[in-house]
């Protein structure tokens, strides 16, 4: 007499497998939901004083501020610079030591990249430079028609 063939309990090779990447797809949705979770403030090209201001960025913070220098408010003594970046709301002082790049002048579009201080001013540690005399970079326009502050003969 031959017996009936007993099923064993436990998961099948497939079952196995299944579990296994679904334990890995869980695994990869984590990761990729803190990364873009951590990086939620930092996908952001630069900030304008304003949104710094209303944000209250904590300062140390590296950060990009972006926004037109101050109409004379650019001094320089040597390769220490400072000059106001502002964005027609609020205005933030921003100091640079290093040759700022030929086509930086007052009244243009700056993206600077540093932290900010303790007082409310502005460390740069790199200060991007335009393409050509009528660049002013697309989100410096957009803040500044945000403000009311666009002003299209600047850019030309």
């Amino acid at each position: 007499m031959t017996m009936p063939a007993v099923r064993r309990k436990g998961w099948s090779r497939k079952q196995k497998r299944l579990a296994t990447i679904a334990g890995l797809a869980l695994v990869v949705a984590l990761a990729a939901a803190l990364v873009l979770t951590a990086l939620r403030d930092q996908i952001v090209f630069f900030y304008a004083p304003s949104d710094i201001i209303a944000r209250e960025v904590a300062p140390g913070t590296p950060i990009r501020l972006g926004g037109l220098v101050k109409d004379g408010s650019w001094q320089r003594d040597g390769q220490n610079n400072s000059f106001v970046v502002t964005d027609g709301a609020q205005d933030i002082a921003a100091r640079y030591v290093g040759i700022l790049p030929d086509l930086f002048r007052e009244g243009q579009g700056v993206v600077a990249e540093g932290r900010l201080e303790p007082d409310g001013s502005f460390t740069a540690t790199n200060v991007l430079a335009k393409h050509d005399e009528n660049y002013v970079p697309k989100e410096v326009v957009d803040a500044l028609k945000a403000s009311g502050e666009w002003r299209p003969e600047a850019a030309q």
